[in-house]
């Protein structure tokens, strides 16, 4: 079983499964939940097309075809996106490893990427500022390779805070790191490191990768456990 106990706040998506080959699309839904950061924004759409814009900002004031989402690869593409350093992919997570690339081994600032704790502990981590920060730094003409390495080391030290009051509320010493922004070498790498320094175990994947190359084989997994416990596999 499984218990959610926090997440990335929800944005729009406008154009729905476009957002993921566009990554300007996904910087637009976040800029639609701050307007006042429109020229920390300006370089996300940059070449991106009049009446494709045109149309998204429809979609998003209609409330039509921009489904929310909260998935840290998303937050990935906004922030190609606003650096410049991707605007369109033209595979699934072009954007992000464009993103760590430009990070390379740079040193990186810690820019604000906190959360809000609801009365029951859920934890909601707010890219808006992060997002924000990172446009203003193109705006001012700092370097997109500082810039990319602050936005790693920035997620990663949100993400260990979080893991933290999470792990200490529930009495947990281990943590596993799952899912495809766990691709990301220097993600995975400083915040093992930030969580093995806070006192915590690190799970990470060896024998299987952590994205959805291997959900078929999790799904086996739970499916003959349950099997085990004399329990039904079928959805209720």
């Amino acid at each position: 079983g499984y218990r959610r106990a926090a997440q990335l706040r929800y944005a729009p998506l406008p154009g729905g499964d476009l957002a993921a080959r566009s990554p300007w699309r996904v910087a637009l839904g976040y800029l639609s939940l701050d307007p006042d950061g429109t020229r920390a924004y300006a370089r996300a759409f940059d070449g991106a097309p009049r009446r494709a814009l045109d149309l998204a900002r429809r979609q998003l004031e209609q409330g039509l075809n921009a489904p929310l989402a909260s998935s840290m690869g998303r937050l990935f593409d906004a922030a190609a996106a606003v650096l410049g350093v991707c605007r369109e992919s033209r595979f699934e997570g072009e954007a992000a490893m464009r993103l760590e690339s430009a990070a390379g081994c740079e040193v990186g600032d810690l820019l604000p990427f906190d959360a809000t704790v609801s009365a029951d502990g859920y934890h909601v981590l707010e890219p808006g500022p992060l997002l924000v920060a990172l446009g203003l730094g193109v705006a001012r003409g700092d370097r997109v390779a500082r810039l990319a390495a602050s936005f790693h080391e920035s997620v990663a030290e949100g993400t260990a805070r979080v893991v933290e009051a999470v792990a200490s509320r529930e009495g947990l010493a281990t943590v596993a790191l799952g899912g495809g922004v766990f691709q990301n070498a220097r993600l995975l790498t400083t915040l093992r490191g930030r969580l093995e320094r806070r006192g915590l175990r690190v799970l990470t994947a060896l024998a299987l990768p952590p994205n959805d190359g291997a959900v078929s084989y999790g799904q086996a997994v739970v499916a003959a456990a349950r099997l085990g416990a004399g329990q039904t596999c079928a959805n209720p």
